[in-house]
């Protein structure tokens, strides 16, 4: 464990991958798409959810799920990972974001998406509007008032081992769309899930257990 991690937990250690079958990949790359679930999603943790697809490779997949928040705002997770808040009333209102509830994977690391700013300790730049960073230091330049403009903080990310996801999509598990970093940074967390249906180019309420791709 690197000690740079945003640790939530003292002596918590990192949760492994679920050992799955491999399954032939193909050349498709879905990071930076949102993976929106299926009415047929029988999985209660993941049923109604939007996932922001981070890295997608022939080793697997990983994401944040955007719109399922903990009770937990920034500002408390600061607090819990003994960060103090330092920040002008205006950018200390930012702290009073919820916190989403990431995925199952490492439930006691946070996770931050954000705008690109300078390079912190452990971060992968997706696009050029969206950055994934691993490492406390972005939240001590939140606290500091010098963090990112946009963020997103999550407890936990949804993994996927080599091919997994692929098959879940095949079964008609998720629909896949390119992301709209609005949707995550500035709309309400409740109107993300039909902003990022309608990506897709119709009416959110005609959707049916049949998968797709924009």
């Amino acid at each position: 464990m690197k000690p740079n991690q945003i640790l939530l937990k003292p002596g918590s250690k990192p949760t492994r991958r679920p050992h799955v079958e491999f399954m032939p990949i193909s050349d498709l790359n879905l990071a930076n798409h949102f993976l929106i679930a299926m009415p047929s999603m029988q999985d209660p943790m993941f049923g109604g959810s939007v996932i922001y697809l981070c890295e997608h490779n022939e080793n697997g997949a990983l994401g944040v799920i955007i719109n399922k928040p903990t009770e937990m705002n920034i500002e408390t997770l600061l607090e819990r990972i003994d960060i103090n808040v330092l920040t002008t009333p205006d950018l200390c209102q930012d702290t009073k974001k919820l916190v989403m509830f990431g995925g199952p994977v490492q439930e006691d690391r946070g996770f931050v998406l954000h705008a690109p700013v300078a390079d912190f300790t452990s971060t992968l730049k997706i696009c050029d509007d969206i950055a994934f960073t691993t490492s406390r230091d972005v939240l001590e330049a939140v606290a500091e008032g010098r963090g990112p403009k946009n963020i997103l903080v999550s407890v936990g990310y949804a993994g996927w081992g080599a091919g997994q996801l692929e098959e879940e999509i095949i079964k008609n598990g998720w629909l896949t769309v390119p992301a709209d970093p609005a949707i995550m940074f500035d709309l309400p967390i409740e109107q993300r899930l039909v902003a990022a249906m309608k990506l897709l180019g119709f009416d959110p309420t005609m959707l049916s257990g049949e998968a797709g791709h924009a």
